[in-house]
């Protein structure tokens, strides 16, 4: 028989109990047990939930109140110096190390957060010599319990000890040359016990996660990822190896010997692999898992096709041998589609959200298995009757759209003049200072802006009263700027639900959900728009905002968009064309939007690319594919303007040392990045490179409540100038302010304001 499995489930519960909980406790609101409470209230309708639709294999210790990854660090007593010794629960120091913490008399800030193929931010872990490995809490344990105490049997999840040491970073006060892998026989012993704790409480297998695989670096790891199964396996439950967003490639040489009892492989990412890894296990034992529905998308999946695939395995090696699984978590997916009730129901058949996607592994694995069920026999024709439908509309497309795509040339991806031709003329026009502040866009998003926009989607407010509405909160944000004094000014996107999602609802070839929501980190949850067919742009998007904005002050203003390589990775994209094609509709639309600001008399505009590293694949051979249409699709949107424009872009979370030439060919006048969380790692690439145009390195954490000191912010600025000359450096915050309260951002900005001052005076 083919068991079915999912590999993890979104923890932010239907109605988002997750988010308002954790928000409620951060606020004073609910106690710690009160907290509590409702995350098991949360798993366990997420174990029954997928108990009734039938999948085999349930995972536990997939839950978490802000990272997973971070789950680990506290479980682990990986915990940085800076977080201990303030009296804190041990609830709050995990919080502190996750969003840090400036009350009662701590002030720390939050710990470095990256992504992994996705738009979620993991907490990086931290590492040295130092380092005291011991078993805190066990998680996996505890929910497994949980899970067990209301009659559902589950596989716990633990992230890896190989990919758990290879996602950290070494600390400031670590040696020279220190390799966080080089703690595995420290931290052995303690996956050991973990591992012991789950078969002594019946557990029968483990998910054991190493995304880490899917990498090239795996490769260097060969001599630890023996090591430490060979170690494990002995006292552990039977251990399923799970990889995935990509292929094992060579890494699946050692992979297949290692003493594993199964390995998940993603088939979604990679299913070219699968042929190649039924080689490499057949004279094994391994089970092998097959990752056939997507955990990245949110597509019905075509069960023709998965079957396909799963046929292949069970005649290969059996199926007593084979699991049909999502391919990944289902994290990055909205809980369940019965909460959507705006979209047709033509929509409603083209979708799956996580809790179908379940019952489409246990469908898919019952009619591997034999199945003769009618309900899975009706399934299965209700199937193939949805992906005709879709099949019969993706045929058709707008015409317009794809002519002006084809007719894109070489000159339409660059500026009339060389940079620094440029800058002469922005530099009269803009007339800013040196060492010019500005933010990157965003201001607080209140109570009052989320209740307006509200009314207006009830129609309890006419569209006139929202506008005027609106221009208020704009012109109240252009004061507060100009009473800072910050230099370059933006309107606040008061009139914005979230950066891709506006600019979603304004284009056609979209569709959008009521409660589509994705965890990004902690509290943050997006809800990314679908694309459905050719994008364009009916009309201006931010003209009207951008241009009001300038109106009520002397003062430049800066018009904000957001880059089509980032609304393309942010949105769930079409299945049946490229991500090329989709990104170069999206950059024809977005051009037209920047001439446009230009000509309402918008100086400056910045089209922000946060995602632009986040969508480079995780192979370096596929590196080029994917720049040779990301770094043209920017270039559309952007060179369209005259001399004057003065161009900025930001990216955040992002390592660019292995594309830096690529961010140098975007030619951007001013690019901002995040910095403040690196230990300005980032800078020392810029320098190596020669850059000459404007950057705006982050000189404070948005993502954290916390303000930090005007000292802070000097001692940042001098560092940067090691990297970059005075007339390059832009002073700015890590991101957009949108999450953060008034209060904290005054005084933050306040604090940046100053410093800059300083830095003018110091370095004339």
């Amino acid at each position: 028989m083919v068991a079915s499995s999912v590999l993890g489930f979104p923890r932010i519960g239907a109605n988002r109990e997750v988010k308002k909980a954790v928000e409620g406790y951060w606020a004073g609101k609910l106690s710690a047990d009160e907290l509590t409470k409702v995350a098991l209230e949360v798993k366990k309708t997420n174990w029954t939930s997928l108990k009734q639709r039938g999948v085999d294999l349930i995972p536990s210790g997939d839950f978490s109140l802000y990272d997973h990854v971070l789950d680990h660090s506290a479980a682990f007593n990986v915990i940085p110096k800076r977080y201990l010794g303030h009296n804190l629960s041990p609830l709050d120091v995990y919080f502190a190390m996750g969003r840090g913490r400036q009350a009662d008399g701590v002030d720390v800030p939050a710990s470095e957060m990256k992504k992994f193929d996705s738009n979620y931010h993991f907490v990086v872990p931290e590492f040295s010599e130092e380092t005291d490995f011991k078993l805190v809490f066990n998680k996996a344990l505890e929910e497994f319990t949980e899970a067990k105490n209301i009659g559902v049997t589950t596989r716990p999840v633990v992230l890896g000890p190989v990919t758990f040491l290879a996602l950290g970073k070494a600390t400031k006060d670590a040696k020279a040359g220190f390799r966080p892998v080089s703690l595995l026989p420290k931290l052995l012993p303690v996956y050991k016990q973990l591992l012991a704790d789950l078969k002594a409480a019946g557990a029968e297998s483990v998910q054991i996660d190493e995304p880490i695989l899917v990498l090239d670096v795996a490769a260097t790891y060969e001599k630890e990822f023996i090591t430490a199964y060979s170690e494990l396996a002995p006292v552990s439950p039977k251990l399923v190896l799970a990889t995935y967003y990509g292929r094992l490639d060579s890494n699946l040489t050692f992979v297949a010997k290692l003493p594993i009892a199964g390995l998940h492989i993603d088939l979604d990412r990679a299913p070219a692999q699968l042929d190649q890894v039924i080689a490499a296990v057949k004279p094994s034992n391994i089970i092998l898992s097959l990752g056939v529905v997507s955990g990245r998308n949110i597509w019905k999946s075509d069960f023709q096709a998965a079957l396909k695939l799963g046929q292949k395995a069970v005649e290969a090696i059996g199926a007593e041998r084979v699991i049909i699984a999502t391919s990944s978590s289902l994290l990055h997916t909205p809980v369940t589609l019965a909460a959507e009730k705006k979209l047709t129901p033509e929509q409603q058949d083209w979708f799956s959200f996580a809790l179908e996607k379940a019952s489409e592994v246990s469908t898919i694995a019952s009619v591997l298995s034999g199945s003769q069920d009618a309900k899975v026999t009706e399934a299965l024709e209700a199937n193939k009757v949805s992906i005709a439908k879709r099949r019969e509309f993706e045929r058709t497309s707008d015409d317009a759209v794809r002519k002006r795509v084809a007719a894109i040339t070489p000159e339409m991806l660059e500026r009339k003049s060389p940079f620094a031709v440029r800058k002469e003329i922005q530099v009269k026009q803009l007339g800013l200072p040196k060492f010019p502040t500005t933010t990157i866009g965003s201001f607080p998003q209140t109570q009052e802006i989320r209740t307006a926009r509200a009314k207006l989607g009830k129609k309890e407010i006419t569209e006139e009263e929202y506008k005027t509405f609106i221009k208020k909160e704009i012109e109240s944000v252009v004061r507060i700027q100009e009473k800072i004094g910050l230099d370059l000014l933006v309107h606040g996107e008061p009139e914005r639900n979230d950066m891709v999602q506006y600019f979603g609802e304004r284009l056609h070839g979209f569709v959008f959900t009521q409660n589509g929501w994705v965890q990004s980190y902690g509290s943050r949850y997006v809800r990314p728009p679908i694309i459905v067919s050719d994008v364009s742009r009916p009309g201006p998007i931010t003209v009207e905002w951008s241009s009001y904005a300038q109106s009520v002050t002397q003062k430049p203003m800066k018009g904000m968009l957001t880059g089509p390589v980032t609304i393309l990775n942010w949105s769930f994209p079409r299945a049946d064309v490229s991500r090329e094609i989709q990104c170069k509709q999206l950059a024809l639309a977005l051009r037209d939007e920047v001439v446009d600001l230009e000509k309402a008399g918008i100086k400056a505009v910045q089209v922000d690319e946060p995602a632009l590293r986040e969508g480079l694949p995780l192979r370096k051979p596929d590196w080029d594919a994917y720049l040779s249409w990301a770094l043209p699709s920017f270039k559309i949107a952007t060179a369209g303007v005259t001399d004057a424009l003065q161009t900025h872009s930001h990216f955040c979370y992002s390592d660019f040392g292995d594309i830096f030439p690529s961010i140098q060919a975007l030619d951007a006048d001013v690019i901002s990045i995040e910095a403040s969380k690196s230990d300005m790692k980032l800078l020392s690439t810029f320098k190596q490179y020669g850059y000459s145009n404007q950057i705006g390195p982050g000189v404070y954490d948005i993502h954290s409540p916390r303000v930090p000191s005007e000292q802070e912010i000097k001692d940042r600025i001098k560092a940067m100038l090691e990297f970059l000359s005075p007339d390059q450096l832009f002073i700015n915050p890590d991101c957009g302010l949108k999450t953060r309260a008034w209060k904290e951002t005054e005084a933050s900005l306040i604090n940046l304001v100053n410093a800059a001052r300083w830095a003018r005076q110091t370095y004339q």
